[in-house]
């Protein structure tokens, strides 16, 4: 079950480095398609900021699990994993109420999965 919960964790961890991609660097043309009907297509431009922003802390959440590989601490990596998954939890929970449904299945489930496994022993 560690190495399914690292694998998981990794998983996790790539996920929010394309999003930070797509938000940061492709916000005018991936990021047309994948938020398609979320946003007006003559928005992308004004927001582009806006979404770097966005992308930049998605960044963050993703160094922060990359940085669990990183720990020789086994309890402390645990703890540092939690603490992110549960950051991605929190904001794909607020952005499935606020924004659309699809951030739950997309952002959320996989870091609720993740830490699920995390926590099976």
């Amino acid at each position: 079950m560690e190495i399914l919960g690292k694998i998981l964790v990794g998983l996790v961890a790539l996920e929010h480095l394309y999003i930070m991609y797509i938000e940061m660097f492709a916000w005018e043309t991936k990021g047309k398609e994948t938020f398609k009907g979320s946003l007006a297509p003559e928005l992308f431009a004004p927001t582009k900021t806006l979404a770097a922003n966005q992308g930049l802390y998605n960044g963050f959440l993703a160094a922060g699990l990359i940085w669990t590989f990183f720990i020789d601490d086994h309890h402390w990596a645990f703890h540092i994993a939690i603490f992110f998954l549960t950051c991605i939890v929190v904001a794909g929970l607020y952005g499935a109420a606020t924004a659309s449904k699809k951030i739950f299945f997309v952002q959320a489930l996989p870091a609720i999965v993740a830490l699920v496994v995390l926590h099976i022993r």
